[in-house]
This record gives C-alpha cells, structure tokens and sequence, in this order.
C-alpha cells in the first residue's frame, strides 16, 4: 500500500521503545531535534513520529467548465480546522494497545509502556531526523538544577511509517545499528530485501503477493489480454514490475503499460485516456493510489469511456470516497484485494471516548478537538465556540468512519510485537528482570523468531524477509439500488497455501462491469482443437492465428501451440483431433473386384474341367487323337492350376500366402507353356515325319515329350527354390505409397528371384511363339501351329502390358492387374487351342472322322510337294 507524501497525508507513526525506571525525571529536548508532540512516562518508553495532524499536506483541485485545473503543492501549512482525522485514528490504535499492555499481567508484568511522538510531516528529511534522535537517545536535555537529569536508554525497536519511501530511508540509516523498524502501512516490495534493509519488518503483506494474487486473479477469469495503468512511484513501479512477471509466466500479455503521478501534465493524462480508448483489451488493471485513481476517473468520466472491467489494487479499492467520486459508475463490477477485514475487541470504543483528549491541555488535542467537531475554544467572527463537552455520537466523519480496523489491526500487531520481543529479552515472568541489559540486536533477533496470538486468535509472526503471512480479501464492487457501490467480498487470497488452493473465489456473487463480458479480453480466441497457435509477427504471445494441423497431425487440446504426429499405424481424423487406425487395405473376397476376378478364377476352372471331361469323354475320336491326346490333358491340368493360383492373391497376405503365389504362379506358367511348347515341336516333328526318309520321330517320342515337359519345368522349380531360400517374398505394410492407408503387399523379398521367374517364362513363351509362327502353313489336320500362334500373341502382349500397369497401379489395384494377367493369358490359352476342338467335337461330329482328317491331309501334302 501506497500512502503518497502529497495528498492528504496519514499519520506515520515511529514508536521507539527505550527502557528506565519511571522515577527517573524525563528531560525536556532542546536543540534542533523537534521535541514530541504526545507523550507519557513510563517504564518502556515507546515513542511515535507521525505525519501532520495539525499540520497536512495540501492539495488544492480546481474544476472550471468542462475542463479541469490543478493547483498541486507539497507544503506543512499550520492551519486552523486542517486536520487529518485518519491520522489520529492510527495514533489512537497505537494507544489502545499500549493501554491494553500496561493493563495486562500476561505481558511485560510490572512494567509499563509510555510513548512519544514525533511529527515527520510527510517529509523525508525530518523522519530520518527524529529517527536518528531517537536512536541516538542522548538528546541535550535542561532541567532545573534541583533535578538530575538522567539520559534515556538506547532505542530497542522504532515502530511506524506508513509511506514505503520514507521507510527505506530511515531503515536503510538505521540498518547498520541493528535497530528494528516495524511498518503497518508501508508494501513495497524491494524492502523485503535483507541485503539492503536488513532490520525492517511489517505487519501488512508485501506487494510482491498482492502482485502475484492479482495476476492469478486475472488468469483465473481467462483475461490473457489486458491493459495497465500504474502509479509512477516506487508503489506502482514496483508493484506492477512484479505483476508483469508474473502475468507472463500465466500467459498473460499486456496490450500497454503506461504510468502517471498526479501532478503530471494534463496532456500526459488525456494521452492515456486516449490509450485505453483505442486498445481492444477489455481488462485494466490499476496498480495505483487512490488519489492518482480519483485523477484518471475524472478523466475518463469527462470523455464517456465506460465498459472496461477494472482490477484494482488494496490501495483503491476499499477506499469509500473514491466509489463516491465515480458518479458515472465507471467502476461498478470493478474487482480486487484488500486486507483482510479485522476486528479488534474494544479499540472503537476506545477510539470514540475523546473526552479524555480534551482534558490533556495538549494543544495538538485542542486543534484535534476543534477540526472534530468544527468548533473553536477562542472564538473569532462568530465561528461557533466549542465547549468541550461535545458529543462525537452526532458527528459523521473520516475519524468516526471504522473502515480502516485492518491498518488498525495491524498497528495493534506492531506493538505488541515488540512487547513480546520485550517480555522475552526480559524473562518476564511473574515480573520482569531490569536487570538485563537491553541491546537492538537482541530485539531484532527475538522479533525474526517472535510468534503468537492476539486476543483475537489471529497469529502473527515473520518470515525471513520480514513479512506477514500474505492474505487478502477479494472485493468486488456492486451497485445498490440506491445509486450507491457495495464492497462486497467475493473470495480469499492465501499465499501460505498450495498455488492450486490459493485463490479461492465464488463466482456466483460476482458483478461484472456494464458493456463487458467475463473472458471476452483477449487477443485472439482461442484455438480449438485440430489447429495450433502461430505467432502473429511483431505482436505478444497471446496474438496468434490458428491454423490447422497437417495430415497425421492431431491437437486435442484448446490453444495448442504445437500438432502431435500420429502414430506410423494411425492417421489423424477429418476433424484433426484424434489419431484414429489407419485403414488397411488388401485385395479381399469381399470387394466387388475381388468377387468378380475370384468369379472369373473359378469360372476358368470350370471351364478347363468341362473342356477336359470333353476330350476324356472323345479320346477315341480322331481329332483328341491327332492333337497328341496325353500333352492335351497335361495342358488342361497345368491351365486349371493356373486358375486357381490366382486365388492365391487374393486375400491379406501372410507369410505363406505370399511365398505360395509367385512360386504357384511361376511353376504352373511354366508347366503351361512347357505343354504348349511341347505340342508345338510334335507338330513341326510330325511333318518332318510324313517326308520321305525320315525318321526323325523316333527322337521325339512320348517319352521325350514328357522329359522335356519336365526338364523345362524343373528348371522354373530350381529358380523358386532358390528364391525362397535366398531371400523369399514376405508380407509388407506399406506406409509410403499412401499416407493415409496401409497397403498390405507381398515384398519381392530378391527383386533378381521375381525377375528370373518371369523372365524364364517369357522366354519359353517367345520360343513357343516362334515354333508355332514357323509352322503355321503345316497341314491342319496334324497341326494346332495357327492357334497356339494367337495364343502365344495373346500371351506375350498380355504379360508385355502387365509390366507398366502393374508398376503404376496404386495399391490392391497393382495385385489385380497381376491377377488379370494370369486369367487373360490362361483365357487366351484355353479358347484358343481346345474351344475350336470342342466346337468340332460337339456341334460338326461330320468332320471328327479319320477319313475326313486322313483325306485332307493328303491333299494337302500333294499340293505343298
């Protein structure tokens, strides 16, 4: 908290704590040093230096029209009726609790506490000082000459100070002498600093929470973008330096940051209010004093900016006249910390019997007296006279408002601190041992370890760096149907707790400024789920744009700032959020291409079966007899493997499945062409046969037709078995070709081995094809030359196709077209060599004769010698 040197100013209370014996004669102080303005005797004399009671700071504010004039000076006037009532209501908190002391026999039993106190005037330079002549306590002192005069013992503990600037000047002039400074009212983070200020304490929490509460405050409403005005002081600085390292380490950005003292330029004042009028950020929050807040409210009033939720410091926002300046309710819904509201048994009571004051004969009490009840003792022009028997229950004023208990409280807590530290150096028990000798440094070392309870069951205690625990209270301010504001508590703030547990709020009760709406203050909305946060170039953290994650990228959570890959085994939904497993994909039976080309597998079996029941049923005919009987039906078994080995390809591959298809596929092809070959060289040998000596049939015979059907198949059987054992074909995914899919293929395993296989057969192919090519005019009754010519044609043009649409077919695709391969070449086969047979034998059983074979083919053989 922040109680400006300018301004009205409040009571800086030292209280300086010396120990002697009561019957010793107090002397009075000469010299340059001030002498006190209250004072009592007592065992332990505790003395106070305040700010001006009957002396104030002035400020004079001045409105003309629409604009706004200010008249600011810093300046003690000794004026009539000019009193700060608030400070008398802090000196007489420190005298309730001295009373209640030397009332008490739990504490310092047999001693007494007196006090003195010493006016600082807001000024720097008289609070260090009457610091110093207190400390030093040997004041020069004149009695009669009657009377010895005793000097008083050395200081044990100053107490006071309300302002954070003037208690680092006295604690850093005191520090090296070890003597304890005990503030009530001064929050300023860097004095918690031991290196610098190694003998202050405090009995109010460092801004350094307050600071910290307010940017969890802020982020637990989800404002990310907001604006902050601060007082340019060591309280705003300080206080706001902290906030902001706080807030972005919680995400928080701060749209600007702008700070102002009250006696600054009108046209510095008018740029802020400017700055806040064009900002987007709908948040503020205001780090300040009250009175630099009363200066920016009129402001902001005169140019009808409203609808910005504020958050406020405790120097603000408990302070009753500054919600009465806001006639515009600017303010309303505004939210932040305060002290924690205190209640301390007896001392409003105490506060309101003043009669006692009165009977002081102090002229400070009489001009309190008369500022109280705007009355005078001599009075002049009529002023009305006081008579000193007024009543305080008919007055309404500053010093009969309670508002303040918790400053009370903590001024309370101050002097019974040190009168604990006291009662332990001491040894207090029954009594107290006077005897010791009281030293600061044993002060300041009982005070880092002093704990206790006050009559209230509060505990007080300091830290290592000589702070309280840190609490606050939530407010929230709430309009009442009487035009009036509400302080409302909302929540808790404990420091002392876990971080999660700290801020503790019921949103139920909660008011929020006109014209806004909670968690709309941010740069850029949020990122949903499936895209992630990209910087938005030259502008804070919390201004982004969303973009969505790529392919197999997924976020599943609000304002990512990065897209996690999926899995190799998953890919990422349309919506981007989740991995889901990637689709595999294989030619199966369940397709429609996989029905139809397993469809046409079977139809060819079928087909060959029927062709060969046929010949088995007409092998005594003369036609099954004349087209080598035993090398047809060979023919018909290798083409119904080759059928069916197309099935082999169908279905997930495994293992075996892809070691059986390509040696199934190139053994049988093999077996086909090998037959097909075969016929062919019994065709050409034939017609050697019929020339006139020759004998070259003898050569090739049954058994050579067989061996050769071997031996060209055992050659395809070599090239598998090697294959498989080298390096045999395997089951693949294939996560390369589609990203979003898994191919289930068969790897090659030897690319050379799935080469060789094809090669072998294409090889026969071609030669079968030339043998059938050259023998195509042969007499057709002995020969099959002219169709085993097309089907070869047809066979090689299907295989010479297959190569470029089985590398360029994505997928399942590639195994059909490897599939239709091997059925058009079989289908090709099938029709071209057995369909025209099976014609002739079923629908022109005329021309299956052996006279009709025998007789064309004599005149055939006529015509060709």
């Amino acid at each position: 908290t922040h109680w400006p040197e300018q301004g009205w100013a409040f009571l800086h209370l030292l209280l300086v704590a010396s120990f002697s014996h009561a019957r010793e004669p107090v002397c009075q102080q000469i010299g340059n040093v001030e002498e006190p303005q209250i004072f009592k005797d007592g065992d332990v004399m505790l003395g106070e230096s305040y700010s001006p009671s009957f002396q104030r700071v002035l400020q004079v504010t001045n409105y003309i029209g629409h604009g706004q004039v200010n008249f600011n000076s810093a300046f003690c006037l000794l004026l009539e009726n000019s009193l700060n009532l608030i400070d008398f209501q802090l000196a007489q908190a420190m005298l309730f609790a001295i009373a209640e002391i030397n009332n008490s026999s739990d504490i310092l039993p047999g001693l007494s506490l007196g006090y003195k106190m010493y006016d600082a005037c807001g000024s720097i330079a008289r609070a260090v000082s009457g610091a110093l002549a207190l400390a030093n306590g040997n004041e020069a002192t004149f009695v009669s000459s009657e009377t010895p005069c005793t000097k008083s013992a050395q200081v044990q503990a100053i107490l006071g100070e309300n302002s954070s600037s003037l208690c680092m000047a006295i604690a850093t002039v005191i520090g090296p002498f070890h003597l304890p400074l005990i503030s009530h009212f001064a929050t300023c983070a860097c004095l918690s600093d031991k290196a610098k200020y190694p003998s202050f304490f405090r009995t109010i929490p460092s801004d350094l929470y307050q600071s910290r509460a307010l940017a969890q405050l802020v982020r637990h409403f989800g404002w990310t973008w907001v604006g902050a005005i601060r007082t340019n002081d060591d309280y705003g600085n300080n206080g706001m330096a902290t906030f902001t390292e706080t807030a972005n380490q919680l995400g928080i950005c701060l749209e600007y940051s702008v700070s102002f003292f009250r006696t600054d330029p009108e046209e510095k004042i008018l740029n802020i209010v400017n700055v806040i009028k064009h900002s987007s950020a709908k948040v503020i929050v205001a780090f300040m004093s009250y009175m630099d807040m009363d200066v920016i409210i009129h402001k902001l009033s005169y140019h009808n900016v409203s609808g910005y939720q504020w958050v406020g410091s405790e120097s603000w926002i408990l302070h009753a006249p500054t919600a009465a300046l806001d006639e515009h309710h600017i303010l309303d819904g505004a939210i932040g910390l305060s002290i924690p509201e205190a209640h301390v048994r007896g001392i409003e009571e105490f506060m309101m019997d003043v009669k006692p004051l009165n009977s002081s004969g102090n002229q400070l009490f009489t001009k309190f007296w008369e500022a109280l009840f705007r009355c005078e003792f001599n009075s002049k022009n009529n002023q009305k006279r006081c008579t000193g028997t007024e009543d305080l229950s008919d007055v309404k004023n500053s010093f009969t408002d309670m508002s303040l208990m918790p400053i009370f409280n903590n001024v309370y807590k101050g002097v019974y601190a040190v009168a604990h530290a006291l009662h332990k150096i001491l040894k207090c028990n029954k009594t107290c041992d006077t005897n010791v000798t009281l030293d600061p440094s044993m002060t300041l070392q009982h005070l880092r370890n002093i704990r206790f309870q006050t009559k209230e069951g509060e505990e007080v205690y300091f830290n290592e760096n000589g702070d309280p625990a840190a609490k606050y209270e939530i407010i929230n301010w709430q309009p009442t149907a009487q035009g009036t504001v509400e302080f409302v508590t909302v929540g808790l703030y404990d420091a002392s707790l876990p971080v999660d547990r700290q801020l503790t709020l019921q949103n139920a009760s909660l008011f929020w400024a006109q014209n806004s709406k909670q968690g709309t203050s941010i740069c850029s909305k949020p990122c949903l789920p499936g895209t992630r946060k990209v910087l938005q170039k030259g502008k804070p953290v919390c201004c982004y744009d969303c973009t969505p994650c790529a392919e197999g990228e997924i976020s599943n959570t609000t304002d990512s700032i990065t897209c996690i890959q999926c899995p190799p085994d998953f890919w990422s939904n349309a919506q981007r959020v989740a991995c889901v497993k990637k689709e595999t994909e294989f030619l199966s039976y369940e397709e429609i291409l996989g029905a139809l080309l397993t469809a046409a597998s079977l139809f060819g079996t079928c087909m060959t079966c029927v062709v060969a029941w046929i010949f088995l049923k007409y092998r005594k005919t003369p036609i099954v007899r004349a087209n080598n009987s035993e090398l047809s039906f060979l023919l018909l078994f290798s083409l119904s493997l080759c059928f069916l080995c197309s099935l082999t390809f169908i279905g997930r591959p495994s293992e075996w499945s892809c070691m059986l298809r390509h040696t199934a596929f190139g053994i049988t092809f093999v077996l086909c062409i090998s037959c097909v070959l075969g016929k062919t060289i019994v065709v050409l040998m034939a017609f050697r046969a019929t020339l006139p000596g020759s004998n070259v049939m003898k050569w090739f015979g049954p058994l050579q037709q067989r061996l050769s059907v071997v031996a060209f198949t055992l050659i395809q059987v070599l090239i598998c078995v090697l294959w498989l054992t080298i390096s045999p074909p395997f089951p693949f995914k294939n996560m390369k070709q589609f990203t979003y899919k898994i191919i289930m293929e068969c790897a090659m395993g030897s690319a050379i081995g799935f080469w060789a296989v094809l090669g072998y057969i294409g090889l026969l192919a071609v030669l079968c094809f030339v043998l059938a090519f050259l023998a195509r005019k042969l007499p057709d009754n002995f020969n099959e030359a002219k169709f085993i010519t097309f089907s070869m044609l047809i066979f090689c043009a299907v295989w010479i196709t297959f190569i470029p649409a089985y590398v360029s077919s994505p997928g399942k695709f590639s195994v059909a077209v490897e599939i239709f391969a091997i059925l058009a070449s079989s289908y090709g086969l099938l029709c071209c060599i057995f369909v025209p047979k099976c014609y002739v034998i079923l629908f022109k059983p005329e021309k299956n004769t052996k006279k009709n074979v025998m007789g064309k083919s004599r005149a055939t053989l006529k015509t060709n010698t």
